[in-house]
């Protein structure tokens, strides 16, 4: 057998090892982030999340959304632009839906954390419920856009839901589109079904919507023949115009919502509604330089008795807003229900505002 010379074996040798390294040395690490993207690969999970972008930090509260069992209302806790926290501030009670809701609620509210948008699975057994979070969970979204959008700048298309108005023939509920100070869009996510409903809303919404395009704000004349599908929109839609942040642009300027310039403007801003066992309560604030210097009562219990304890009770809530400048304002004595259900949809304003 011939036997291999020790030189020779150690050339090749070396040969082997110097191929090696250059090897080595032309090869990228796989975890290279800037590699992976300039060959067209997955953007890092970081940056591939739904969640609105720009900063978006404090709490936002979507629409309260009514189902076949109760209302549902979500709070999103948000930092960076990410969802934190999500918790159902308002979900359906009493009898089966107690079991329903203490079993539901917790898997929605982690899904809304891990997916960071609305594109979660319903929780089986709960069909109503899921809808209804999914829905008042993209309406917060929605608002955390449109102020992250703002923080980016005034050129941007903000979205901006409007809160649902509950009128004779069903709830009205607007949807507009605002970029560069304007109203480019108009839609109704809600509006009375139904029987001859139908047949006003297909003739109504669609001059409606023109309408809030044209003007810019919501001051809109009412369709002849839809009365109270007219007034519920143009609630809805003032109530989105109040969304828009300070400073992101003319639309809610226009509206007649204040005047002036710089951070120190005040802002209106609409809470959403709260149902009582009397009715509705909805307040409005307006807020300058960090306090808030208005509030009113836009919708409050009406009807008998309810009356009597509104006008009671609504100017003092009014005024403990103002002089405490926040949502922790004693209840009026003898209006448990209506100062429960201010006390909530000014908090639901305080969230909007930032504040």
């Amino acid at each position: 057998m011939r036997k291999s010379h020790p030189v020779r074996r150690a050339v090749l040798a070396g040969a082997a090892t110097v191929s090696g390294i250059v090897l080595l040395l032309s090869m990228k690490p796989a975890s290279d982030p800037g590699g992976a993207q300039a060959a067209g690969g997955q953007v890092p999970p970081a940056a591939a999340g739904q969640a609105p972008q720009g900063g978006v930090n404090g709490a936002v509260t979507g629409d309260a959304q009514q189902t076949q069992y109760g209302p549902v209302q979500v709070r999103l806790t948000m930092s960076g632009g990410k969802i934190t926290q999500a918790e159902a501030v308002q979900a359906p009670k009493g009898g089966r839906s107690d079991q329903i809701t203490a079993s539901s609620v917790p898997r929605l509210n982690q899904a809304a954390v891990a997916a960071q948008n609305a594109e979660i699975d319903a929780v089986s057994g709960a069909t109503y419920t899921s809808a209804g979070y999914k829905k008042s969970l993209q309406s917060a979204l929605d608002k955390a856009k449109a102020a992250g959008g703002a923080a980016q700048g005034s050129g941007n298309a903000q979205t901006l839901t409007g809160d649902v108005a509950q009128t004779q023939y069903g709830p009205v509920q607007v949807r507009v589109t605002v970029a560069g100070g304007k109203i480019t869009k108009a839609e109704a996510v809600q509006a009375p079904k139904g029987g001859r409903s139908d047949q006003i809303t297909s003739s109504s919404v669609p001059r409606l919507n023109q309408a809030a395009v044209a003007a810019g704000n919501a001051q809109i004349d009412a369709v002849s023949g839809a009365t109270y599908t007219s007034a519920g929109y143009k609630k809805s839609l003032q109530s989105a115009l109040d969304k828009a942040p300070a400073g992101g642009g003319g639309a809610a300027q226009d509206s007649g919502q204040g005047s002036g310039a710089g951070s120190a403007q005040a802002k209106t801003v609409t809470g959403t509604a709260a149902q009582t066992q009397y009715g509705p309560v909805q307040v409005r604030i307006t807020v300058a330089g960090g306090k808030i210097t208005k509030a009113e009562a836009v919708q409050a219990p009406k009807g008998g008795r309810s009356d009597q304890i509104t006008s009671s009770s609504v100017p003092r809530l009014n005024q403990a807003a103002v002089a405490a400048g926040n949502a922790q304002i004693d209840a009026v004595s003898g209006a448990t229900y209506t100062s429960a259900g201010y006390k909530q949809s000014l908090q639901s304003a305080l969230d909007q505002a930032g504040g």
